[in-house]
């Protein structure tokens, strides 16, 4: 683990650079194929009480959430990477779990300045409130001014850190443990398996967070909730406990088959950008 490389500014550099687009292309192949199993889970989040479910419109906003997905993303992975590497020299190999839930945290920190925007306008957009991203941006920003784009930013962060924090955590210290059982690399499928676990693990334990956050950021003008106290007590005495766990479904199944998707896509893009790196080295030690 870790141990001081030559270059480490260069290597940093490099870490942040590859795991930028690593992350972009997880983030954006996994949004557009599993974009209409959110936007149900949104929609039954949404829902007080017993209320029939829309079935149209299960791709509404795609394009303006792919255009923050994106950098999202890729400020998130490339924040993680070089992060991690970091904290594994720092931190003895024992505590390997603590780097990993650290970076994860500040990965999920840095791009959330971009994430919860996008959330905001795709959530309501999925909730039939727009007819396109630039009109949900301009809209909002014109009746409720920038804190209506940041609507939910506490229990946003209250849900993705841990969440970040936990996925990153059991896909890592599996990925660890397997290599030293099975003595090799991981095949692209192991990955899959192992990052559909993490995902369905720790999108279950996050649901009632999620609850939370999807309230407080389709609220708008209404200001049903005052915060996440305020809006755990409204749906804890009008709806009881079982709404915290609305969504749980596709949600679970999201996350899962999203993981499978996501660290695939990430850890065979790294893998073709370190391949193409030690080409180039190679050639230009000749």
């Amino acid at each position: 683990m870790g141990g001081g490389e030559d270059g480490g500014s260069f290597d940093f550099r490099r870490l942040l650079f590859d795991g930028a687009i690593a992350g972009a292309a997880a983030g954006v192949v996994v949004e557009t194929a599993l974009y209409p199993i959110d936007t149900v889970k949104t929609r039954l989040q949404a829902a007080k009480g017993i209320s029939k479910i829309e079935w149209k419109g299960l791709y509404a906003g795609l394009a303006g959430n792919i255009a923050g997905v994106l950098p999202a993303s890729a400020i998130f992975v490339g924040v993680y990477e070089p992060t991690k590497r970091k904290l594994l020299e720092i931190f003895p190999e024992y505590l390997s779990a603590v780097a990993h839930l650290t970076a994860g945290a500040i990965g999920g920190a840095a791009s959330s300045l971009i994430r919860v925007p996008t959330e905001v306008v795709k959530q309501r957009m999925q909730l039939s409130e727009f007819k396109s991203a630039p009109d949900a941006v301009r809209l909002i920003l014109r009746k409720e001014g920038i804190k209506g784009l940041y609507a939910g930013y506490g229990s946003f962060l209250l849900r993705d850190l841990p969440f970040d924090a936990i996925q990153f955590c059991i896909y890592e210290q599996l990925r660890i443990g397997y290599k030293l059982a099975a003595k090799r690399d991981l095949k692209d499928a192991e990955n899959a398996i192992i990052g559909a676990f993490a995902g369905v693990f720790t999108g279950a334990v996050t649901t009632p967070l999620d609850v939370l956050k999807t309230r407080l950021m389709v609220q708008g003008q209404a200001n049903q909730y005052n915060g996440i106290i305020s809006c755990a007590k409204t749906i804890l005495r009008e709806e009881g406990a079982g709404a915290f766990l609305k969504g749980i479904e596709p949600r679970v199944l999201w996350i899962g088959i999203g993981g499978s998707i996501f660290f695939l896509v990430l850890e065979k893009t790294k893998l073709i950008l370190a391949e193409k790196n030690n080409h180039k080295e190679a050639k230009h030690r000749l």
